[in-house]
Order: structure tokens, then C-alpha cells, then sequence
């Protein structure tokens, strides 16, 4: 069928985040009730699991990191260079990215911001970084209210002081959270550009030519 087609590759990778969500719901439910019953808490259902802080926690933490990942590398992307990778643009060549969008405003197939023109053509111009990054502050402030959630349960187990939002915020629990999620984020980012230089994957987008040299930069 075209539209599978068509759209096979968003239809795949939907597919492979429902199913690893839903690997990730059924073993969350098992570690976060053995923990339960380890503390003599009383264990959870799926449907309260899915709505707990461990597991949207834990689900938010991961989207921040990958929507950071997205729109810092759509931003650097469009100002830095890295010679011979697929993932750059060559800093010796212009680029059809940077073409001046004012010059297609007549072209009858140009998206409507760029036909209207001023602030829409403009903000349409950076939309994409500003959308990813506004999902990034979305997913940290998730990630943040569900893991201050997590840690008042942990809290209550133990017999202490849940904390607020504002106390958790700047403990160094919800900060090792980020942390170590962002820096995995930037080296995989980072080994995807450098090894895109002297490596390819034929067929893919993401790569060069198996037979163009290792100085051609981009794909």
C-alpha cells in the first residue's frame, strides 16, 4: 500500500515506542512492587502504576533528554561545521537550508507562513528548534513534578518528609536524573557525527555514498 509506504518509517519507529512503553510499564510494575513489599508498602494494579510517579518519572526523564538531544543538534547543525561528516553541512558550500525563504513567497507550493510573510515567515524560519525545545521544557517540568511524586513516596516508605517540588528542584536527586541522561544524549549525538565521516550505511539518508571520500561532508 502507498501510505505504508509512504509513511513506513513514522509508522515503524510508533510501533517500536509502544512496544518498548509497554515492556517498560510491565517491568516498572515489577521492580517498583518488589520495592513495595520489600519496605512493607501494599502493592499497586497496572492502571495505579501507570499513573505513579516511578513510572512517569522515569518516562519524562527520557523524553527530556531525547528532545534536548533534538534541538540542540537542530540548532548547532544550522551555525557548526564538522568536515567529511553526513551530518554537517560543507562549510565550504552553500547551503539550500540557508536559502533566503523570501525568494519562494510566489511559489504556490511554499507553506503558508512563508507566503504571508514578516513574523509568521520568520517564526515558521526557527520553528522546528523552537518546537523541540519547547517539548524539552515541557518533559523537564513533567519529569520534575513526577520524580518530587516518586521521592515523596520513597519518603513516606521511610518514615521521613516528603519534599516540595520547589525543595526537590534543587536537590541533587532530580539534577543526577537529567545528567546522566543528557550526557548519554551529546555522545551518541557526537559518535553519530564522527563516525558518519569514515563509515556508511547504504540506502540511508544519514550516511554518504559508500564510495564518496571520507572529506565529502554532508549526505
Amino acid at each position: 500500500m502507498k501510505i505504508l509506504r509512504d509513511n513506513g518509517l513514522t509508522i515503524v519507529l510508533l510501533l517500536a515506542t509502544i512496544g518498548t512503553l509497554v515492556g517498560m510499564l510491565f517491568t516498572g510494575l515489577r521492580v517498583y512492587n518488589a520495592e513495595l513489599a520489600e519496605h512493607g508498602g501494599q502493592t499497586v494494579t497496572l492502571a495505579s502504576y501507570l499513573l505513579s510517579g516511578h513510572f512517569l518519572s522515569a518516562l519524562f526523564e527520557n523524553w527530556e533528554s531525547e528532545f534536548l538531544q533534538m534541538s540542540a543538534y537542530v540548532v548547532l547543525t544550522a551555525f557548526l561545521f564538522q568536515r567529511g561528516s553526513a551530518e554537517s553541512k560543507d562549510p565550504d558550500q552553500p547551503s539550500s537550508q540557508d536559502k533566503e525563504p523570501a525568494l519562494d513567497e510566489d511559489d504556490p507550493a511554499a507553506p503558508l507562513p512563508v507566503k504571508l510573510g514578516g513574523m509568521a515567515r520568520s517564526l515558521y524560519s526557527y520553528s522546528l528548534g523552537w518546537m523541540l525545545f519547547l517539548l524539552f521544557v515541557l518533559s523537564f517540568l513533567m519529569h520534575l513534578r513526577q520524580s518530587a511524586s516518586a521521592e515523596a513516596v520513597e519518603a513516606l516508605l521511610h518514615g521521613q518528609q516528603a519534599p516540595t517540588i520547589g525543595e526537590h528542584l534543587f536537590s541533587a536527586q532530580v539534577w543526577f536524573e537529567s545528567f546522566q541522561n543528557w550526557q548519554s544524549e551529546f555522545l551518541s549525538t557526537a559518535v553519530l557525527v564522527v563516525l558518519s565521516i569514515f563509515l556508511r550505511f547504504r540506502g540511508s539518508p544519514e550516511s554518504k555514498a559508500v564510495s564518496d571520500p571520507h572529506s565529502k561532508t554532508g549526505a
